[in-house]
């Protein structure tokens, strides 16, 4: 990642980090998601949500809001 990327949210279910980054796009923050789960294993990795550094407090907002 860039070095103004920032990492914001970390889940073991893939499908809550793209809803997270949905929600964040939805209220014109820019976010990535970067899988990191095994495709052999799936019990191991996680997917995280980055954001830029600008955005990291309203995003984290946003985030702490969801229900899954």
């Amino acid at each position: 990642m860039e070095k103004d990327w920032e990492k914001i949210f970390t889940t073991s279910q893939p499908y809550q980090a793209e809803v997270a980054r949905q929600v964040l796009e939805e209220a014109g923050i820019q976010a990535v998601v970067i899988n990191k789960k095994d495709s052999s294993y799936l019990a191991f990795g996680e997917a995280e949500v980055y954001v830029q550094q600008d955005d990291v407090i309203r995003a984290k907002q946003l985030i702490k809001n969801l229900e899954y």
